[in-house]
């Protein structure tokens, strides 16, 4: 009895070894880290991006109301910076891209942003509780 328990206590080894942590760190590691404020009038979106310039981002709203923050950086095809050669070269990001599903208090109409130190700063106002029923629509029943 003893040889089947310990030949069923492999199981969790193995599903612990390929569901860890520690690889999918590993392969979101160019993914930029983001993080999600609320307060009482808006949300915030932070998008750590060092190295980035606006133009290297593009934020929408797409067909199903979601709010989506891409970026892309082009690489010039170039290996050489000035006289030097690059012999290894691995920090830059390629291409990201994040969906989020905007609150239903959201004012789509006033969503800004802006690039500072590095970080891109997604700011999405609330709307007041007064224009949220405007925007409701009721449907006669005939």
């Amino acid at each position: 009895m003893n040889l089947i328990r310990q030949n069923q206590n492999w199981l969790p080894e193995v599903f612990n070894d390929l569901f860890s942590n520690d690889w999918m760190l590993r392969a979101n590691a160019t993914a930029p880290a983001i993080n999600v404020i609320e307060s009482e009038n808006d949300y915030r979106i932070e998008v750590a991006a060092p190295g980035m310039t606006k133009d290297d981002f593009c934020v929408r709203i797409d067909d199903d109301n979601n709010l989506v923050i891409s970026m892309e950086k082009k690489e010039e095809g170039s290996k050489k910076n000035g006289n030097s050669l690059y012999l290894r070269r691995e920090f830059s990001y390629s291409k990201f891209e994040q969906k989020m599903i905007l609150p239903k208090n959201a004012d789509k109409d006033k969503i800004g942003a802006k690039m500072e130190h590095g970080v891109l700063d997604v700011s999405i106002p609330k709307m007041k509780k007064e224009d949220l029923k405007k925007n409701m629509k009721v449907i006669e029943i005939g």
